[in-house]
């Protein structure tokens, strides 16, 4: 049972995976300006001031200046969209269990794809997701380090 268990999350993992990399990198996201200089690129596109982004779309959720939608997709998109990584990565790295490690590591890998967004053009640097994407991977390590799922895994692992 224990392998039929690490295939599927393995399996489950990869899709994961695939599904963020387009998501993040190939999809409609960003545009692809080619007559600006990538300086310029950076500029217009990044934010760079905590809560920024947040705080408008909260505006607009509650004074109705937008439509529902925006704010609530990018906002919960955004804090959904990295909770998996804190399921996965204790389950294949051990060391993620200790928060410290964890959040030093997804810090790394969020600036990276940021930087990674911007400098290919394919979306925008914005603090803001990188706030919310850190917010929802310890809420996944949250819920990996609670006593159910702990339960369940051991009942898989005999």
């Amino acid at each position: 049972m224990k392998k039929i268990i690490r295939v599927i999350f393995t399996i489950s993992f990869i899709r994961y995976l695939s599904v963020l990399a387009i998501f993040l990198f190939f999809g409609m996201r960003g545009h692809f300006w080619t007559n600006v200089s990538l300086l310029e690129y950076i500029k217009s596109s990044s934010n760079i001031v905590p809560f920024k982004t947040i705080s408008t779309y909260v505006s607009a959720i509650l004074d109705g200046s937008m439509n529902l939608n925006i704010p609530i997709q990018n906002l919960a998109g955004n804090l959904i969209m990295f909770l998996p990584m804190g399921i996965y990565l204790p389950y294949y790295i051990k060391k993620m269990h200790r928060l410290g490690r964890f959040i030093a590591f997804m810090m790394l890998v969020l600036f990276l794809i940021e930087v990674t967004q911007v400098v290919t053009r394919r979306g925008s640097f914005d603090i803001d997701d990188f706030i919310l994407n850190m917010v929802g991977a310890i809420i996944g390590l949250g819920l990996w380090k609670t006593r159910i799922v702990q339960k369940l895994l051991q009942h898989f692992n005999h």
